[in-house]
């Protein structure tokens, strides 16, 4: 059966709030097929999407080998075969090791004063501005393209076309194939040309820390390099918006409005609100993004389910952070610990780099403005919200907020 998404759950109400999204049962693992037809077979359960994320028999470089069958529709950055996303074994690990230093909770914890000093500004700045207050553009978008601008020495780059360039890179059918490559090769010459300047004139930057870390290994190339920067960018903007956007068409119900003050007068609340927040929310509407389809490279068991090699896998993230055996089922408790990790940052060998970044930024993020505005509300309807579509990701396009 062909769907619009990589599994047969059913879809989300047209552009409802994504904490309204239905979810799949989580159960034994199933066939279905991609937009492109090919058979998939999708896996639900918590423990059998883990298994899979981190099996060395399931990877990512053979999606792209010859004999692959076609995946997506349209090309994105996620289809980059140099990427380290597309990268297994001691190519990966190489890849991955002359960044993952500087994305350690322990660099991370070093950033939180300055972190913490843009995301001040920028609430009193929208504070400061009066209400009623478009929250997105304010806040929700500078915040993370600040502090990854200021990581990578990119001051001054315009915020609109990191959006630009990212949308199209993330682009399922909001853009054509053509503007979609238009838009990669503009984004991949900026790129390549940052490489050099840093390599010509290295400074302080994470930019110039990749580029002589690999140029003293010697286990990357060019195309790597440059592909592990504008990645870099791109994560580092995108997870962060989408998910505080998301998380405030969540908090700003009416009904959770104490929940809204806590996480304002206590850090420790904000920490652990964002932890279930993450868990719950997914990123966009498809099941399983482009990012979580594996190929098997030999025959292996997976949920008492035989997965034959050359078997194209996807792994629903979304369903498996909902899995009863592992969460409690029924209302949420946004404060309660999460004692099992979530999957929203994936698992195994290809676990998310900038996490830990996302998750201080999303935290200091929720917790100022609540602090400042503990009256925050939506100021229509969450029926007239905008959306962005059309993309692997979806968020609030304008969000307007009163108190």
């Amino acid at each position: 059966m062909t769907t619009d998404t990589p599994t047969d759950a059913p879809d989300s109400p047209p552009l409802a709030p994504l904490h309204c999204m239905l979810r799949a049962e989580p159960g034994p693992p199933r066939l279905a097929a991609l937009p492109t037809g090919t058979p998939v077979w999708v896996l639900t359960r918590h423990a059998d999407v883990r298994q899979a994320l981190a099996h060395p028999d399931l990877g990512r470089s053979s999606l792209y080998a010859p004999d692959a069958p076609p995946i997506t529709l349209t090309p994105n950055i996620l289809d980059d075969p140099s990427s380290i996303l597309n990268s297994d074994g001691p190519d990966h690990q190489a890849i991955r090791r002359t960044v993952q230093r500087a994305f350690t909770p322990r660099a991370i914890e070093r950033w939180r004063p300055w972190v913490d000093a843009v995301v001040r500004e920028l609430v009193d700045d929208l504070a400061g501005s009066g209400s009623p207050a478009e929250v997105i553009g304010a806040l929700t978008k500078p915040l993370p393209v600040r502090v990854i601008s200021r990581l990578m020495e990119l001051e001054g780059l315009d915020v609109e076309r990191i959006s630009w360039w990212s949308d199209h890179a993330l682009s399922t059918t909001a853009y054509t194939a053509e503007e979609i490559g238009a838009a990669l090769r503009e984004f991949g010459a900026f790129g390549y040309q940052l490489v050099q300047a840093r390599r010509k004139n290295p400074g302080e930057d994470l930019v110039s820390s990749l580029v002589q870390a690999a140029d003293q290994t010697g286990g990357m190339t060019e195309a790597q390099i440059t592909s592990l920067t504008i990645g870099l960018v791109i994560a580092g903007h995108e997870t962060t918006m989408t998910s505080f956007g998301n998380a405030l068409v969540y908090l700003l119900d009416p009904q959770r409005g104490a929940a809204w003050r806590r996480i304002g007068t206590d850090l420790a609340a904000a920490t652990a609100a964002t932890e279930q927040l993450l868990r719950t929310i997914p990123l966009g509407d498809r099941t399983s993004g482009p990012g979580a389809l594996r190929r098997a490279t030999a025959d292996l068991e997976i949920g008492g389910v035989t997965i034959p090699a050359g078997a194209i896998v996807a792994a629903d993230m979304i369903t498996a952070n909902a899995d009863p055996e592992v969460y409690p089922p029924g209302p949420l408790d946004l404060f309660a610990p999460l004692g099992t990790p979530s999957l929203t940052f994936g698992a195994g060998p290809h676990h998310c780099l900038g996490a830990w970044l996302a998750r201080m930024e999303l935290e200091l993020g929720l917790h100022h403005l609540a602090r400042v505005l503990p009256g925050l509300r939506l100021a229509g309807p969450v029926e007239e919200i905008e959306w962005r579509t059309g993309l692997v990701t979806r968020s609030p396009l304008r969000l307007e907020v009163a108190w």
